[in-house]
């Protein structure tokens, strides 16, 4: 792994929400902590309920993680765009946040230990 990468199990419950609605609640959670960026949480998918989110064609590349591929949450009254990210194929060195999500928590999303 990236010496600046560190990945470990999140300690506690977690949860997301969006536009008012839980997203999902996980103890498995991961935390990412890159160099000096704030800690990220990856939630496992199947303790995000995905029928709120939708594949959106945005995607970014990290040297350190791989291709980022991006989603939007869907609720009742709006649409909040590329808000989640996941690295489906990530490189072998960060392979622990393979089929989990994270999300900007720097508008209408909400990322918290409960």
């Amino acid at each position: 792994m990236a010496d600046h990468i560190k990945i470990r199990k999140a300690e506690g419950t977690w949860s997301v929400r969006a536009g008012g609605a839980v997203l999902g609640e996980s103890s498995e959670a991961l935390e990412l902590q890159e160099g000096s960026y704030p800690a990220v949480i990856y939630f496992p998918r199947g303790d995000i309920a995905m029928a709120f989110l939708d594949r959106t064609k945005k995607s970014t590349h990290c040297p350190h993680k791989g291709d980022a591929s991006y989603f939007s949450v869907v609720t009742k009254s709006t649409t909040l765009s590329d808000v989640a990210w996941s690295y489906e194929a990530p490189k072998e060195a960060v392979a622990r946040i393979k089929d989990h999500l994270a999300f900007y928590t720097d508008g209408d999303v909400t990322v918290e230990r409960i």
